[in-house]
């Protein structure tokens, strides 16, 4: 009977250490967002729209969300570049570059907000050459873009790196012998191998960048209508003790990422067996 009931159980402890898992989730992540929800409901349907349906706060999500897909875009098309290269040659300095792609973790927020506005700003070392252009970064939309590719970079680097080191070259070599191209080696070997991780790396990216504010304040300038991005504005709702309004912003930018990240799972899910086909 004892050794039935030893193979019916897939991992010896299954109950105790599901048991824990549970309740670690629901104390570190579920009872808090549930908090927020149940805070946010406080205001009634009424007051929600009123809140969320405010000028201010649609333009503060709009800017953080658009932001946040536009540097995941980048870090996608790029990140797969630096990966490519990190994985495939050689070169000096190559550990010195690679230590550098974490940076952004281990530097504080802040530190990284007041390097980028110091660089970026008219009278910075980028940001001089490129105010003669017309181009401004610092103090508009698009210093909010530059740090939330900076912060957000390694999670497609790092996410990447490893199918592409695990890919086979042979493969590789077996379509240069059958007469393909770079290009057709790419598109129809390289970027179906890759294509999940480059998901999952750029859903880790945008969701970084949404929730970023330390990098981001120093740079953006904080105009409201232009350069605001929510995390502030949850914090500005705090310092007048707007609790209520704070929370449904949260609860707000919760369920955009959540829908968005719920998305890129399913379409993640759907090119996996897209490849095993």
């Amino acid at each position: 009977m004892s050794s039935a009931i030893q193979k019916r159980r897939a991992i010896p402890g299954f109950g105790l250490t599901l048991g824990i898992t549970l309740s670690y989730l629901s104390l570190i992540v579920l009872i808090p967002l549930a908090g927020v929800f149940v805070k946010a409901s406080g205001l009634g349907f009424d007051g929600l729209l009123h809140t969320l349906g405010s000028p201010r706060v649609l333009a503060s999500l709009k800017l953080t969300f658009g932001s946040a897909l536009i540097a995941a875009v980048f870090n996608a098309f790029f990140g797969l570049f630096i990966a490519w290269v990190f994985v495939r040659y050689k070169f000096p300095g190559k550990k010195i570059f690679d230590a550098f792609i974490d940076l952004p973790f281990a530097l504080p927020t802040a530190v990284a907000g007041i390097a980028l506005t110091s660089l970026y700003a008219t009278n910075g070392w980028i940001g001089s050459l490129l105010e003669p252009h017309g181009i401004q970064v610092a103090y508009s939309p698009l210093g909010v873009i530059v740090a939330m590719t900076f912060i957000s970079l390694p999670f497609v680097v790092r996410t990447v790196e490893p199918v592409l080191a695990e890919a086979e070259k042979e493969l590789e070599e077996a379509a240069a012998t059958l007469g393909a191209g770079r290009w057709v080696t790419i598109r129809r070997v390289i970027f179906p191998t890759v294509l999940p991780a480059l998901l999952t790396g750029s859903a880790l990216a945008f969701a970084r960048a949404v929730g970023e504010y330390g990098s981001i304040i120093f740079i953006a300038g904080n105009i409201p209508m232009v350069s605001e991005i929510t995390p502030l504005l949850i914090i500005i709702k705090l310092e007048e003790f707007d609790y209520a309004g704070a929370t449904a912003i949260a609860a707000a930018m919760l369920t955009l990422s959540f829908v968005l990240l719920l998305a890129v799972n399913i379409l993640q899910a759907w090119t996996r067996r897209s490849a095993k086909r």
